[in-house]
């Protein structure tokens, strides 16, 4: 009875298409979380509306689906950004990181590591690469010692008789940007090259049945200090178009949010998807897989905001929660004054002044360079707290001593200034460089601004950029000659090429950058400086007067009128 009753049912799939039964696969991509664990921004200390907290929501979401497999996927930059990761990074260390058990209660299934990553230091990412429940990929980091990738290359989801490999590859500009020691015996090669030669490995030795790219790279590739495709820091774009293979490729590392299609030289069409940042946004994919092939059925970046954090994630990670703001709430020490970032803007500030004043003690330096480190910052009068010190240093950078002649030290100042301020012709003309057309709106990032203490000098905003800095002497009265070596303080940022201050106005080759570094710090400034901010019961912020611009009419004039676009 039982074999009669299948005949027909045999006979139907036989001759409607049974046989063609689709297999639907979502994939779903976070990157550039940068600690965004819960709704809650513990910097700016407001409620957030975007976090992993939602992701976790959309994600669960999605599971309930019973026919359609699900992957979440995560595109590197997790461990930088947000105090709930520095807290697991550099304070307690001994427990599992938060950030694993996270990402392992979410059930991501892999992911590629990021710039951002290693920023964190070896003891950090090797730890965190031992608690994760997944692989996390990046093929073109790779050990100098056995030339083979310092992480794992590629990984193979596997869903029914479907195969679906994941290349990872992270941005190549990672020694830019960081110094050696966050990355020891490690090299991290072009991102183009890379995935010619594993994409065709992959494919021979795996069959899969759909590649995916996940790349912890931007998809404009002009943007950045890269010159040409070699090397490029935001190549996904690149990569899709010039190497066969790829179905799709998951972009990161830019916070740029898009979809858009690319052929590439075997003329097939290349999905790229980048999901922007913070867990704004959720980039998904869905494909539908027959017996004759697959094909994509939906592609877009859903935003988080749709979604209430999940009552279920934020119970779990409760307690985490809780330590983080206790740690936050401590109290390094008192200032008896108020600062505002934004004054640094327009000369000597409070704020850079006291970030001048601790490079120089701890580094032992003769001159310091620092940027505008965030203009929306300021910090009262009272306790400060070590949640204001997120506010007051937005980035893990090390300390660098470096050696400088005074001619380089001018030549990075005049890149800087150049940069920053406008071509004054009279006093009703704007002070700052602002976009044309814009007024208030900067025409360069404001943290490739940089002044100096530890000199003398001025700058005069009716020259030409290249022709503005006049520097005097040493600020004590010592003379400054061009000629001499100087110990210079300056973050590791700016110390490895970044805002090209270095190389570009210095004039020194980006591959002797490293032989002028005399000195690392192992930890980040912000740390530095909160140790010896708690070694004070009571700072009394003050304003160098070491360096002004000219002419003094016209400045007092054009500070004022651009004063009102950021007070």
């Amino acid at each position: 009875m039982i074999r009669d009753s299948l005949i027909p049912i045999f006979l139907i799939c036989l001759f409607s298409g049974c046989s063609e039964r689709e297999h639907v696969v979502r994939i779903a991509v976070t990157t550039d979380v940068h600690g965004m664990i819960f709704p809650h921004d513990f910097i700016r200390g407001e409620k957030a509306g975007h976090s992993l907290a939602h992701v976790h929501a959309y994600a669960e979401e999605r599971r309930k689906s019973r026919d359609t497999a699900f992957f979440l996927l995560d595109n590197g930059d997790f461990l930088q950004g947000q105090p709930p990761v520095y807290y697991h990074n550099y304070v307690d260390t001994l427990q599992i990181h938060l950030a694993a058990r996270v990402m392992n209660y979410m059930g991501y299934a892999c992911g590629t590591v990021g710039n951002h990553d290693i920023e964190t230091g070896p003891g950090v990412y090797d730890k965190i690469r031992g608690e994760l429940n997944f692989p996390w990929l990046a093929a073109n980091a790779v050990d100098v010692a056995t030339g083979e990738p310092r992480f794992e290359p590629y990984t193979l989801l596997k869903t029914g008789n479907y195969r679906i490999a994941v290349l990872g590859l992270i941005t190549p500009g990672i020694p830019r940007w960081l110094p050696k020691n966050l990355w020891p015996g490690m090299e991290f090669r072009d991102m183009i090259q890379t995935a010619g030669k594993w994409v065709p490995r992959i494919i021979e030795k795996e069959k899969p049945d759909l590649v995916v790219g996940l790349f912890h790279s931007g998809t404009d590739a002009t943007y950045g200090s890269s010159p040409g495709p070699y090397l490029n820091e935001n190549a996904a774009l690149l990569v899709a178009e010039q190497v066969p293979g790829f179905d799709v490729i998951f972009a990161g590392h830019d916070h740029r949010v898009s979809v858009q299609r690319v052929v590439n030289v075997a003329g097939d069409s290349v999905l790229v998807v980048d999901p922007g940042s913070h867990g704004r946004y959720a980039g998904e994919i869905t494909i539908a897989f027959t017996r004759d092939g697959k094909r994509l059925t939906g592609a877009r970046n859903i935003p988080m905001e749709g979604y209430i954090p999940s009552p279920e994630f934020l119970e779990r990670f409760k307690v985490d929660r809780e330590r983080v703001s206790t740690y936050l709430a401590d109290t390094i020490t008192w200032l008896s004054e108020s600062m505002h970032g934004a004054e640094a803007l327009f000369g000597p500030s409070m704020m850079m002044t006291l970030v001048h004043r601790v490079q120089l003690e701890l580094s032992g330096a003769q001159v310091s360079f620092t940027a505008p480190l965030s203009l929306g910052s300021a910090l009262d009068a009272g306790p400060l707290n070590v949640s204001d010190m997120f506010r007051l240093y937005r980035f893990e950078n090390m300390l660098y001593t470096m050696r400088l002649s005074g001619e380089e030290i001018d030549g990075f100042l005049e890149h800087a200034a150049g940069i920053w301020f406008n071509t004054m012709e009279d006093s009703s003309d704007h002070l700052l460089n602002f976009r044309k057309g814009e007024p208030g709106s900067l025409a360069h990032p404001y943290y490739h601004f940089s002044s100096a203490a530890g000199i003398d000098y001025t700058i005069d905003v009716s020259k030409k950029p290249g022709k503005r800095v006049e520097i005097s002497r040493l600020t004590g009265g010592s003379p400054f000659n061009p000629s001499d070596t100087f110990l210079v303080a300056v973050n590791s940022y700016r110390g490895n090429g970044g805002g090209g201050h270095l190389t570009g106005g210095a004039g020194i080759p980006a591959e002797e950058l490293t032989d002028r570094v005399a000195w690392s710090s192992d930890t980040d400034i912000r740390y530095l400086m909160m140790q010896y901010l708690a070694a004070h019961d009571t700072i009394t912020p003050r304003t160098s007067r070491n360096w002004h611009c000219i002419p003094r009419e016209w400045v007092f004039s054009a500070a004022g009128k651009d004063r009102g676009y950021f007070f």
